[in-house]
């Protein structure tokens, strides 16, 4: 295939959507001048709660292209390292390659210094990559990941938000992101008490994606009929422990259960 070549008062000009019109490509180019995006796979939703020992992440098992359900299983909770954890959201690709490209980047620094880097540095270096993913952010490839983990110095859990910009925030007691993140981070919100145990967050965690699914279409719900469910890590002390499927249905259909009496 050959680059298209223009004429002096034809040229686009820097513009990618300019140059899309003038090569023939007008229906990828939406009103406002912005590629659509409605063939990437977007992931959504995820939370990040503290508890008494560390914190969890948890994210639902849902990717949507438009309205399409792209995947039902996706998996959205990866280990950072050892006592670090990202929760993504946003286009599906982009996050999971910088999920991958975070990890190789903590595992060379602890490799060649000899120690781990600090949680505040391991956050930071995320809110970099987000900033460099903002071309592609603003072509509609957002990833906004929550970033957690136990801090081994202070001897406990903290947890960051981002925005797109690479802005990145530290939360006191939860987060959340993606399309259910309103409904979910208000189930937390009216949940959350300070030192829950471990049991009582995942409980939480389960019941706030629940909520979410209800009310957005581009979060999944527990799937007992395929077996999927949530993927709901902890951090604490002792490292990232990603909870069982069994303990996690037996968790869930107690939800159900509860939500039937009621």
């Amino acid at each position: 295939m050959n680059l298209p070549l223009f004429r002096a008062q034809d040229d686009p000009g820097p513009r990618f959507t300019e140059l899309l019109r003038r090569s023939g490509f007008d229906e990828m180019v939406t009103v406002d001048g912005s590629v659509p995006v409605e063939d990437y796979r977007h992931g959504t939703t995820c939370v990040a709660i503290r508890y008494a020992d560390g914190v969890l992440l948890a994210g639902d098992r849902r990717a949507t292209s438009g309205h399409l359900i792209s995947h039902r299983s996706i998996e959205k909770v990866f280990p950072a390292d050892r006592h670090s954890g990202v929760a993504i959201a946003g286009a599906a690709g982009p996050a999971v390659e910088m999920v991958r490209l975070f990890q190789l980047q903590l595992e060379h620094y602890e490799k060649v210094e000899g120690t781990s880097l600090s949680l505040e540095g391991k956050a930071n270096q995320l809110s970099q990559m987000i900033r460099s993913n903002l071309p592609a952010a603003m072509q509609g490839m957002a990833v906004v990941p929550i970033f957690a983990g136990f801090d081994l110095k202070r001897e406990e859990g903290r947890l960051f938000e981002y925005d797109i910009t690479g802005g990145r925030y530290e939360e006191t007691d939860h987060a959340s992101t993606g399309s259910g993140s309103l409904h979910a981070g208000t189930v937390v919100k009216l949940g959350y008490a300070h030192d829950m145990d471990a049991a009582t967050v995942t409980d939480l965690a389960i019941h706030a994606l629940f909520e979410a699914a209800d009310e957005d279409s581009a979060t999944g719900g527990p799937d007992p009929i395929r077996g999927i469910y949530p993927v709901i890590a902890t951090i604490s002390a002792d490292g990232y422990n990603r909870i069982d499927d069994d303990d996690l249905a037996q968790r869930t259909q107690a939800l159900i259960t509860g939500r039937r009496k009621d």
